[in-house]
């Protein structure tokens, strides 16, 4: 794909993704919370522009940077989103004011990277991009299903035999 469709395609993934992300939504720890950024990264991974031949080092290291910036903004994004649990067990999520304040912060730094790496004279491609995206939303998206996880009322201990009866704590007639 042309970098014009790369650019196109993190923008919907970006936009859709967080603008669902202020709306409440249920945490499903069964969904497939993995398959987008999967799919992210064998687009990021499937052609050779993810690292520069000229510039070897400083695009690896640029291109570490990119992901710990992603992986960072992902967590970010996953502890200052609210979660709460229903009466019904069910969990629910919603981003927060924090959590724009998160994002702008990776745009700003990831930006920066990018000013730097065309200081440098590196050729960047949108594939760092899209893989450094692909490891926000893999984070953020464990890191809610592990939180979702905790928010559930543990099935083993509910509605275990004798709940909820009435024991006698006299002495026992023989």
């Amino acid at each position: 794909m042309s970098g014009l469709v790369d650019a196109s395609l993190i923008v919907l993934v970006a936009v859709v993704v967080t603008a669902r992300q202020f709306r409440a939504h249920r945490i499903d720890s069964e969904r497939r919370w993995w398959l987008l950024p999967l799919i992210l990264v064998v687009l990021a991974l499937r052609g050779p522009g993810l690292l520069d031949g000229r510039h070897h080092t400083a695009s690896e290291l640029l291109l570490g940077a990119e992901l710990f910036i992603g992986l960072a903004t992902g967590a970010g994004w996953a502890w200052t989103t609210r979660i709460w649990a229903e009466p019904d067990g069910t969990v629910w999520s919603r981003s927060s004011s924090a959590s724009v304040a998160v994002w702008a912060v990776g745009i700003g730094l990831r930006a920066g990277l990018f000013a730097l790496g065309a200081a440098v004279g590196v050729h960047q491609d949108s594939s760092a991009l899209l893989l450094a995206l692909a490891g926000t939303l893999l984070v953020r998206a464990g890191i809610l299903a592990r939180r979702g996880q905790a928010q559930r009322p543990d099935a083993t201990l509910s509605g275990a035999y004798g709940d909820g009866t009435a024991w006698s704590v006299g002495r026992e007639r023989v």
